[in-house]
Order: C-alpha cells, then sequence, then structure tokens
C-alpha cells in the first residue's frame, strides 16, 4: 500500500545525501516534496500540516546543524515523526481482571469486521487464549453464516443462537453471548457487531445498546485502509457517536495510497492495534508504528521477519540438519526440498523479502518473482526416486527427462534447478567444512571451509588475480585476516537514502545504483530470485 509514498519520500530524503551542511533551501525543498507525496497518499490535510510543520522546525533546530552527518539526521527526524503520527508507541489491549475479556467490533458494512473477527480470535488462539465469537450482526444478509464459517476456519466456537437476516434482537445476543463465554471458561470474548453502508443514528443507537449491555474491555473500530483521508471523518463520527478505544485497519494489503493509517491516529487521538494485511486468516499481526515508519522509508521491518520466522522455525528439523553438516555428510536434494517446505511455512514470499532494508530498488523484480516457482521445485524433487534425491549424480539425460514428464515441467527447468542445487550443495558444504574447523567459513579469525582454507578467497570465490596465499605464521596469519576484513569493510555498499554518503568502490569510484541494473547484472543468488532463466 505505502510503496508509492514510500518511493517519493525516500526519493527527496536522498536529494540531501553528500551535503555537509544543510541550508534552509534544502530543508524547505525537501519538506515541499514530502508534502506533496503525503497529499498525493490522501493523508488529512491537518495531518500532513502538523507533521510538516514539527519536521521542519527540527530540520532547522540545533540537532540538525550540530550534528556529524546533517542528511542522516534529518532522515531521523522524518522517521520520529511518522512513528508519532502512526501512534507513538505500540498500542495494547485492555485485559479483563477478571475474565472474560469482552471485545466489541464496530465499523461501517464492508469493512471487513466479520472476517477481521475470525483472524482476530486465530491470533488470540495463537497466543494461548481461548477466545469465543459472537454473532451480534443480525441485519446483514447471511452474516451470521459468514461468521460461524470464519470460526470454524479459525478452530474457534462461535455464540449463534439467532439465524440473523433481520430476525433476533442483537443486543441479548450480545448480552448471553458474554454469559455463555464465562460459564464455558472462555477468557476472551468478541462481539460482531452490524455495520451500514453508511453512518446513520440507528446504527449509531444500536452499538451504543450493545456497548451499554456487555460493557466492553475493549471497542475496536475497523476502518478499511483503502478509503482515505475519508476515514478519518468516519472514524471521528464512530469515537464521538460510540466511542472506541483503538483501531484496527483492515485490507493493508490493497494499492490505496495509504492515507488512511496516517491520518486516523492524527485525527481521532486512539492507537492503531492491528492490521490485516491479506485474504488468509493468518495474514493480521500487531501494528507496530516504529516498524511501519520504517517500512515507509524503506528501512525494513527486520523485527517482523524475524518473529514471523520464528513462528514457523522447525527447530528439531534445523538441529538435524545441523549435525548432519557438522559430521560432514553431503546435503542432498532431500534437505533441499526441506528447505524449500520451510521457507514456504513462512508465508508470503513478496512480503517477506519487502521486509528487508533497502529493497524498494527492487520493488519491480519483486512483484514479478512468481511464487509458484517454489511449487515447481517441489514437483520436480517429489518426481525423483529416493536414491536419486540422496545421489544427484544418478541423474543421466533419460532420467531428467523422466522427471519433467512426471512433474510437468520441462527438462530445461529440471536442468536449473539441478544446478542451483549445486550452489547450494557447494556452500553447505562449506559451511561444514567451517564448522569442522571451528568457526564460521570464511569469515577472518574464525575458521574456514576445505576449500578455502590456507588462502584468501577473491570476490569470485576463486583464487582469483591478486588473491594473497595465507601465511603458516600465527601472527601474520592474524594480520593478514585483519586487513582483508578491512577492505572487505571499505568495499561495502549502502545504496540507500539513510546511508552516510555515495557508495564507495575498490578504486574510491561511486558505486552503480542497483535499481539501474537488469536481473542479468545482480549476484547469482539474486539472479534466480528476481529474474526466470537469467
Amino acid at each position: 500500500m505505502f510503496n508509492n509514498l514510500s518511493d517519493r519520500i525516500t526519493a527527496s530524503l536522498k536529494g540531501l545525501r553528500g551535503h555537509g551542511r544543510l541550508s534552509e533551501a534544502d530543508v524547505d525543498k525537501t519538506i515541499r516534496e514530502i508534502r506533496r507525496a503525503l497529499l498525493d497518499a490522501d493523508v488529512a490535510v491537518p495531518v500532513v500540516r502538523d507533521f510538516t510543520g514539527r519536521v521542519r522546525e527540527r530540520a532547522l533546530g540545533e540537532e540538525v546543524s550540530k550534528a556529524l552527518n546533517p542528511a542522516q539526521q534529518v532522515v531521523k527526524i522524518v522517521h520520529d515523526e511518522l512513528v508519532d503520527v502512526l501512534g507513538g508507541a505500540t498500542g495494547e489491549l485492555a485485559w479483563a481482571k477478571n475474565p472474560p475479556t469482552v471485545i466489541m467490533l464496530a465499523g461501517l458494512q464492508g469493512a471487513g469486521k466479520t472476517t477481521l473477527a475470525g483472524k482476530l480470535a486465530r491470533w488470540m488462539k495463537s497466543e494461548g487464549h481461548t477466545p469465543m465469537l459472537v454473532a451480534a450482526d443480525l441485519q446483514r444478509p447471511n452474516a451470521v453464516n459468514q461468521l460461524q464459517i470464519v470460526g470454524e476456519r479459525a478452530g474457534v466456537p462461535v455464540f449463534a443462537p439467532e439465524p440473523g437476516n433481520g430476525v433476533g434482537d442483537p443486543v441479548l445476543v450480545a448480552m448471553n453471548g458474554v454469559s455463555t463465554a464465562r460459564f464455558q471458561q472462555h477468557d476472551i470474548v468478541i462481539v460482531d457487531t452490524a455495520g451500514r453502508l453508511g453512518i446513520d443514528e440507528e446504527m449509531m443507537q444500536q452499538a451504543r445498546d450493545i456497548r451499554d449491555a456487555v460493557h466492553p474491555d475493549d471497542t475496536l473500530f475497523v476502518v478499511d485502509a483503502m478509503i482515505g483521508q475519508d476515514a478519518a471523518r468516519v472514524a471521528e463520527a464512530f469515537r464521538d457517536g460510540v466511542g472506541f478505544t483503538g483501531v484496527v485497519l483492515s485490507k493493508l494489503d490493497g494499492d490505496a495510497r495509504g492515507g488512511a493509517a496516517l491520518s486516523i491516529t492524527g485525527v481521532t487521538q486512539r492507537p492503531i492495534l492491528f492490521a490485516s494485511t491479506g485474504e488468509q486468516l493468518g495474514d493480521f499481526e500487531r501494528f507496530h508504528p516504529d516498524r511501519m515508519a520504517g517500512r515507509i522509508l524503506d528501512m525494513g521491518d527486520v523485527m517482523s521477519l524475524i518473529e514471523q520466522a520464528e513462528r514457523s522455525f522447525d527447530q528439531a528439523e534445523a538441529e538435524k540438519m545441523a549435525g548432519k553438516l557438522a559430521k560432514g555428510e553431503d546435503f542432498t536434494l532431500e534437505d533441499f526440498l526441506g528447505q524449500m517446505q520451510q521457507l514456504k511455512k513462512m508465508g508470503n514470499l513478496k512480503k517477506m523479502l519487502g521486509m528487508l532494508p533497502n529493497m524498494g530498488q527492487f520493488r519491480e523484480q519483486l512483484e514479478n518473482f512468481d511464487e509458484k516457482d517454489i511449487g515447481r521445485v517441489e514437483a520436480i524433487i517429489q518426481s525423483m526416486t529416493p536414491a536419486e534425491r540422496n545421489d544427484s549424480k544418478l541423474l543421466n539425460g533419460s532420467r531428467r527427462a523422466r522427471i519433467a514428464r512426471g512433474s510437468g515441467t520441462s527438462v530445461s527447468e529440471v536442468n536449473a534447478l539441478l544446478e542451483r542445487f549445486k550452489q547450494a550443495q557447494q556452500m553447505m558444504r562449506t559451511m561444514g567444512g567451517g564448522m569442522a574447523g571451528g568457526g564460521m567459513p570464511g569469515a577472518p579469525g574464525m575458521g574456514y571451509g576445505k576449500k578455502s582454507r590456507g588462502r584468501m578467497q577473491s570476490p569470485k570465490g576463486g583464487k582469483g588475480k591478486g588473491a594473497k596465499k595465507m601465511s603458516s605464521n600465527p601472527a601474520k596469519r592474524a594480520q593478514q585476516e585483519r586487513e582483508a576484513a578491512e577492505r572487505a569493510a571499505q568495499q561495502g555498499t549502502s545504496g540507500s537514502a539513510f546511508g552516510g554518503g555515495a557508495s564507495q568502490g575498490p578504486a574510491g569510484g561511486e558505486m552503480p545504483d542497483l535499481a539501474d541494473l537488469d536481473p542479468s547484472q545482480l549476484p547469482r543468488e539474486l539472479r534466480g530470485m528476481f529474474g526466470k532463466g537469467r
């Protein structure tokens, strides 16, 4: 959702790089570009005015004028103010002292309340709670049936004594639902209420009646993130008419401009607690203002990526692989398949790759990345016999043709997979040698893999021109390793609006921007990810 806004803000901030001092004109130009970007993203005008005013005031203050790197300081200011606009600290639910905790969902029809109720219940269940859903939306056709289906998919019970479709008293259903949850010892009750196509007094009154009957610990306003700054007007009406303690953004994976997320907290002074990021029940996450600000500024969201990996991480499988490498056993196609399946468990790969820092420059390649490739890899390997998976040398021409027919792919695709597997196998062999040598492979002072022990590696991994042989003298060898580490650090790239100046090549010249390169110019590891068949 924030792709266009992210690109424009980062482009405006890149213009500050390389300035030893920032003039008032430099700051004003950057602020104007950020203001246009925010207004084009449909952020509410009062929020834009306050945001740019605070950024300008701080950017022209002492914290920038006395900074060693003024451009980076301005980036930090923009990040801090974005965090503030998005709500500051991560919001928390109010838990009841005596269970159950009652959570009431409110919002317009079409905002996605019913689906979100199932997502929230599933998330609560994964956190160790025992939620129950209450079907108090008795107005919208088939709303009760929809909640029952969503609850079944989430593995959560649904209290639905009335058929809905205009039949039944929603206030009585909500009261009885809370009583039933208390009797059955559920610690959370999520009450799904009716919405309307627009704000009206009848809708507000029904929501007030349910609120007064069940006394919710939290009232969450569910808003469609794709409706732009109009979300702020609707939220204000709900805040004044019913009152709510937090906001949940639905459809955050859409292609709208993102004004709702940046407007709603500033206008209503209520925190955004959760966000729905896809169509599946698992596409639901806590909303962290600092992490969202990082995504907007192309700084990535590594913490969310780590949390997602930990949830799907198979500890036993990892220990098994580590033990295999330590014993010097070879990496097989069976292991390769297991790694791919582990990767699939983590969820949407495009979304995960987008959480890495500085991935904005690869956005076009990410959009063209076909996640079905992983399915094809699985089909190819699963079309092999156990013997072929354990020994890829058996795969001659006739076997490859048979595997291609069995997996519904071509021989060239089988060959491409085997080539990628050989690269992964070589990497695993090097890692195994490094573990056997007492450290990580290729890391100065920590031991080397079998292939690299005794000499310095060139950038392409071979001896290469200018590669230095390692001394057998321990003191001299340590000195050579330190020098190699310093050279590697000097040749690193920063490539982002947030680095300390232009990236430098080995000769001190400016490195080309990776965004201008086509996939065939990328390293082999990225080439297979961003460009099929290159």
